[in-house]
């Protein structure tokens, strides 16, 4: 094995004829293999037992061997990613190897053959096409680099389109836009076609079509800060700084929308190929397209409608031990999740719902009545107070937070002041109220010692009810929750998007409290 694989890479891996895309050292390594089980099948052993003996020990040596290759050329194969046909060839040679290794299993006896030996063939025959997977990701990857390069002129142009939405023109407008995506795909995707086994273009496609559309919501659709949901994400993706003519990532437009959805129909036309790329039901059902379509779709929501979206959507915004308790008799337990905490504290607030009167506005009166058993450390004085946020659509007007007095050194406080919040005429189950504990600091940010989230959909049907809120440390977001929050971070004239960022994105400091 060695000694073909080594013949192989002094020959540049050379495909053995015109029609056969594998290079010798497959064949020379199965040549050796037939020839050594020749000598095992005319052995004739009449002990079916010593043959089944022959035939396990055979297939240990046959894994031995094949994956022995496979790892060397999963060492080297980076090295040859950017060297045209040869990362193709050597994707062949592994698909070869499954093809041969069939051929082999098959003279073995196949159905017949020991079932321990068998088990040991069809184990390996998954270990090779992991391999294969992993290679063609592998290479699938040395393009992200090109492949980002292509999206930031194609951000470039599509931000130079303005205007109404015109869904006549959308398709020749994201024909434009992704003309740099296509030239470079056409380039690369005519040698693939020419260069891989069918299978193993498959492959690629399938991880092309991957990191395409990653790309496209990485730096075209929601681009993303290197910061997570930072202080930086106010300013709204800065990612494409670097495009040319200095231009930033900035929010789509409409009928920047609409030439993204024609584009994504347009790449899913071009890796179906009419039936001799990936097959029509994998790009229509592959949850990268939907989780795109899904993006746009909320893109072009009101702040409102995506505020709403977010409170309907989040159930378990802060992980704990405990969960909620709602009156004394009372209990609602949040799913408990991976990034449960010790306690860091409990807020205890009254919450009394107001009946609504003629002009259908409800409204909801909040007693923030103490905060207990803190954990903070502080070299200074311990000033804590209690900031309550109502969370929903339609509060533009409303008074959205308000804020208790602070008390001094009292890691156990009682405040007992009262507050009214006005909601929008949407139900009540769309909104939930913030409450976030801080250490007042004179001339500088207060710090956040813990946050909890009340959803009113948990305490609608309670005329008054007193909840026990454990502290968490930040707000968990699931991936519609974050995806929100990015689109909201991109409406950097809007500020209610821009309070409602920051009011989820406030985190208590990791080298605070216990």
């Amino acid at each position: 094995m060695h000694g073909a694989l080594e013949r192989d890479k002094r020959e540049a891996f050379q495909q053995t004829s015109e029609h056969a895309l594998f290079s010798t050292s497959v064949v020379d390594i199965f040549t050796q293999l037939n020839q050594s089980f020749e000598i095992i099948r005319k052995l004739d052993c009449p002990d079916l037992k010593v043959q089944a003996h022959y035939n396990r020990r055979f297939a240990k040596t046959i894994t031995k061997v094949l994956m022995q290759y496979c790892t060397i050329l999963s060492k080297e194969f980076p090295s040859y990613c950017q060297k045209e046909k040869i990362p193709c060839v050597l994707m062949n040679n592994i698909q070869q190897m499954r093809v041969l290794l069939e051929k082999m299993f098959e003279c073995m006896g196949a159905k017949q053959l020991d079932s321990e030996a068998a088990d040991i063939l069809n184990d390996l025959q998954l270990k090779l096409t992991t391999v294969l997977d992993n290679l063609s990701s592998m290479f699938g990857k040395s393009f992200q680099a090109r492949m980002t390069v292509c999206m930031h002129q194609a951000a470039e142009i599509l931000y130079q389109i303005t205007g109404h939405p015109n869904r006549q023109t959308a398709e020749a407008d994201a024909d434009n836009m992704l003309s740099p995506l296509m030239d470079f795909l056409d380039g690369n995707l005519s040698l693939f076609a020419d260069t891989c086994e069918k299978t193993v273009l498959k492959r690629i496609l399938k991880d092309l079509w991957k990191i395409v559309l990653s790309s496209l919501e990485k730096t075209i659709i929601l681009p993303q800060s290197n910061n997570g949901f930072g202080a930086h994400i106010l300013t709204a993706a800065k990612g494409l700084s670097n495009l040319k003519g200095g231009g930033e990532a900035k929010s789509l437009t409409t009928k920047q929308c609409v030439i993204m959805e024609a584009a994504l129909e347009t790449i899913k036309q071009y890796f179906h190929a009419g039936g001799n790329g990936l097959k029509k039901t994998y790009v229509e059902k592959s949850p990268e397209l939907s989780k795109l379509k899904y993006i746009l779709s909320l893109y072009s929501q009101s702040t409102d409608a995506l505020i709403k979206t977010f409170v309907t959507t989040q159930h378990t915004q802060v992980h704990n031990e405990m969960g909620i308790r709602i009156t004394p008799s009372e209990k609602v337990w949040p799913e408990r999740g991976s990034g449960a905490e010790m306690s860091i504290g409990e807020a205890q607030i009254q919450i009394d719902m107001v009946p609504p009167g003629k002009d259908k506005v409800h409204k909801v009166n909040i007693r923030v009545i103490a905060v207990n058993d803190m954990k903070w450390q502080t070299s200074g004085m311990f000033r804590p107070f209690v900031e309550v946020n109502m969370i929903g659509p339609l509060l533009t007007a409303q008074k959205r937070k308000f804020t208790t007095k602070s008390k001094n050194n009292s890691w156990t406080a009682k405040y007992n002041e009262v507050f009214q919040f006005i909601l929008g005429k949407e139900s009540p189950d769309c909104y939930e109220l913030q409450v976030t504990v801080k250490d007042y600091c004179f001339g500088r940010a207060d710090r956040v010692v813990g946050v909890a989230v009340v959803q009113l959909r948990d305490v609608a049907d309670r005329k008054s009810c007193v909840c026990w809120c454990p502290l968490g440390r930040t707000i968990q977001k699931d991936e519609t929750g974050a995806t929100v929050m990015r689109i909201l971070s991109q409406r950097t004239a809007d500020e209610v998007a821009k309070d409602f960022v920051k009011l989820k994105d406030e985190t208590r400091p990791v080298e605070e409290g216990r």
